[in-house]
């Protein structure tokens, strides 16, 4: 047990659940007493179903304008032309509803706002480094709520992940004030998320988890709540694969990216299995929903010297006591049917010193339980996922 720590608890206000999402939007307006509500939104919820529509009638003369141009991995370009919009509309306040690109488009859509930022290069220099945790950004005046339709679970953090497409790189940028104001649950928006991005998201939530679990900077509170979470995933994503209209079984996978967001919400620093999948991202454009079912079982492997014991409880959430618990997590990835090498994601050894490069970037390289000294070790953990 670690000798001393802390726990640090995010400027947040609710999560909500168990309410419509429209229904819970509106009244999160009126509480916050906001006037123009500016809607960032998933384009294929927004032009194929009626469930943004229901959120624009909900919300009468408080709608103020809706964006639906999120690509997969964010990118400057998009966010700042986002912000203009949104600008443009006086919002004062920003909801999301969409999955993790959507999400993080949102957050730096506000700081974007703030600053008056309405070309790429004008996050030259805000964003997260190994050497600055958070960026000289302004407290932002207008905040956001956030209605997540897969279960990555970036929404109950404060960064968001933008890609440079000049470098090819996916940046980290983070203010306390970019986390959502709150967060609404509604598992019936999820049923138009595909299958593999709902499986696959839900392991990202997994990836949280552990991360937060295995870091020596975690407290028992972080990882008491995330062991929950990931046992609460372990078991809703294998009942929504068999029976996607188990509204029961997505309302666990809800709980479970909550959980499992516990240490990263505080500020418990990720490691290896989010350093490389972003670069997997940013710079081999490797769906982020597939980055932890290729990775994690070898970064489990190379971990294993300095988080044995965090392990042995890892398996057991996985319903695996009796295995490791990297073979534990590659067995549940083959269960839900999701991508379980580099190979499949169609990146290559030849692209192993690149991504071992880009990734000494990513703070949470710094912050793996086993050292990353140089990029030889990030291949080291590549070539195990070969």
């Amino acid at each position: 047990m670690q000798a001393a720590g802390s726990y640090q608890y995010p400027p947040m206000d609710f999560v909500i659940y168990g309410k419509p999402s429209a229904t819970a939007i509106r009244e999160e307006a009126e509480r916050l007493g906001a006037q123009r509500v500016y809607l960032i939104v998933s384009r294929t919820l927004n032009t194929t179903t009626d469930e943004i529509e229901k959120i624009r009638s909900a919300l009468g003369n408080r709608y103020a304008g809706t964006f639906d141009g999120v690509p997969q991995h964010t990118t400057r370009d998009v966010v700042v032309k986002a912000a203009a919009l949104a600008l443009e509309a006086q919002a004062d306040l920003v909801v999301a509803v969409g999955g993790g690109s959507v999400v993080d488009a949102a957050k730096i859509v506000l700081m974007c706002m703030e600053h008056g930022i309405v070309d790429p290069a004008g996050l030259d220099g805000f964003e997260t480094t190994p050497d600055r945790r958070f960026a000289a950004f302004r407290e932002p005046k207008v905040r956001m709520i956030a209605v997540p339709t897969t279960l990555s679970g970036g929404e109950y953090n404060s960064g968001s992940l933008v890609t440079d497409t000049r470098r090819k790189l996916k940046q980290i940028f983070n203010h306390p004030l970019m986390m959502p104001r709150s967060i609404i649950l509604d598992p019936a928006i999820t049923k138009y998320t595909p299958e593999k991005l709902w499986l696959g998201s839900g392991t990202r939530a997994m990836d949280h988890g552990i991360e937060a679990i295995c870091s020596p900077r975690g407290n028992p509170l972080v990882e008491s709540v995330c062991l929950r979470g990931i046992r609460f995933l372990h078991d809703g994503l294998l009942r929504s694969k068999e029976n996607p209209e188990d509204d029961e079984a997505r309302t666990l996978c809800q709980y479970g990216s909550w959980l499992s967001a516990f240490g990263l919400q505080a500020r418990v620093p990720m490691g290896a299995s989010h350093a490389i999948g972003h670069v997997l991202g940013g710079t081999c454009g490797v769906p982020h929903y597939f980055c932890t079912a290729v990775m994690m079982p070898s970064v489990l492997r190379y971990n294993k010297p300095a988080t044995g014991e965090a392990q042995k409880l890892l398996a057991e959430a996985l319903r695996a006591p009796e295995l490791e618990a990297s073979d534990g997590f590659a067995n549940f990835i083959a269960k839900l049917g999701l991508p379980r090498r580099l190979a499949d994601v169609g990146v290559t050894e030849k692209q192993f010193a690149l991504i071992g490069e880009n990734a000494m970037f990513s703070i949470f390289t710094k912050s793996n339980p086993q050292p990353i000294r140089n990029p030889d070790d990030v291949v080291s953990i590549l070539k195990l996922a070969a």
